[in-house]
C-alpha cells in the first residue's frame, strides 16, 4: 500500500475548527483540531475512492498571507 502526503491548514471558525486540504478541494470540521483532522482524513479517503491519487499536484511550500480589501 502506497502513502500520499497531503498538506492541510486548520483554523477556528466560530465554535468549530476547520481542516482544509491544500492539495485537493476537500475540507471538514470538528469541535477540536484533532476531530477536524480526523473528519478530514475520512473525507479524503472517501474522495479518493473515486479519484486517481497519482494525478495530485501537491502544494509546494504554502505560505499564509494577509490580504487587505477595501469595501463600502
Amino acid at each position: 500500500m502506497k502513502t500520499t502526503v497531503l498538506k492541510l491548514v486548520i483554523y477556528k471558525e466560530g465554535k468549530h475548527y476547520v481542516a482544509q486540504c491544500l492539495d485537493v478541494d476537500v475540507s471538514s470540521f470538528g469541535k477540536s483540531e484533532a476531530e477536524a483532522v480526523k473528519h478530514l482524513q475520512e473525507a479524503l479517503e472517501l474522495y479518493f475512492e473515486d479519484a486517481d491519487v497519482t494525478t495530485i499536484e501537491t502544494a509546494e511550500s504554502p505560505k499564509l498571507r494577509t490580504l487587505r480589501l477595501q469595501h463600502a
